[in-house]
């Protein structure tokens, strides 16, 4: 009699012992799950980024947006919660000729966003000369 009952408390032991693993494994994956998740945002909100910084790029070099020297703008729309800051730097560069270019400037973009808690950013920068008409 005595020898069933350890038996049976042994039994009952391994099987908490086995819950508590699985528990372990359960918690561990959901955490795994959890980053997987962060990290796909921060994918999401990177590719974002990108698209509005080569899109106003893109309409700078057009001409279709004037450009001020400093300009601050709070997005909106699918580009909500970001905040671009456009900066233009006139340059003084010369030709090989030694003749003065007047109208390029360095163009200064900066995005940026809050994700996960954290503060993002992403900077592009290039060079505008005006078309001539």
């Amino acid at each position: 009699m005595k020898r069933c009952s350890r038996s049976r408390g042994f039994f009952l032991f391994e099987a908490m012992i086995a819950t508590f693993i699985f528990a372990i494994g359960v918690i561990a994956l959901g955490h795994c799950v959890e980053n997987c998740l962060s990290a796909q945002r921060i994918k999401e909100d990177d590719a974002r980024a990108r698209r509005l910084l080569e899109n106003r790029m893109v309409e700078i070099e057009a001409g279709s947006t004037v450009v001020t020297d400093k300009a601050t703008e709070e997005l909106k729309g699918m580009f909500a919660g970001m905040t671009l800051k456009t900066t233009r730097i006139p340059l003084k560069k010369k030709n090989e000729k030694e003749q003065e270019l007047f109208g390029l400037f360095q163009m200064n973009l900066q995005l940026t966003w809050k994700a996960d808690g954290q503060e993002q950013a992403k900077e592009l920068t290039f060079y505008v000369y005006p078309r001539q008409r």
